[in-house]
């Protein structure tokens, strides 16, 4: 299968859609030491919602990134650990990570300098 991700119907752009939702990008590089529960998963992501986690997790499970482990025991556990396919993104989420933590300041003062210029055009105009 030939794939172009600047093709609008490539099947490609499902990872770009996964790798633009903040939640699973986290979750992935939480989960890389090893399995882990639910709400381990909750505390390191931090903010995310229960109900926004379980969709990300069921959407990651889905796309083959994740498994699900139930153990039958009282009360029951939950482990969610990465797949082969999970941890092969690792490595490109690293080098995203770098990049922004890298930029973020910088992006933020661009940020700043186009909000300042819009403010003074506005401020002009209506003079």
């Amino acid at each position: 299968m030939e794939t172009n991700i600047m093709d609008p119907n490539c099947p490609s752009r499902l990872v770009f859609q996964r790798i633009g939702d903040k939640w699973a990008t986290l979750v992935i590089q939480v989960l890389e030491p090893g399995p882990m529960r639910f709400s381990d998963l909750r505390a390191k992501v931090a903010v995310v919602t229960p109900k926004v986690l379980t969709q990300t997790l069921r959407t990651l499970e889905r796309d083959g990134l994740l498994t699900r482990t139930v153990f039958a025991q009282v009360p029951p556990r939950v482990d969610y650990q990465l797949t082969e396919l999970g941890a092969s993104l690792l490595p490109a989420l690293k080098t995203l990570r770098t990049w922004a933590e890298q930029n973020v300041g910088r992006m933020a003062a661009a940020q700043d300098e186009y909000d300042a210029a819009i403010e003074d055009a506005v401020l002009s105009a209506a003079h």
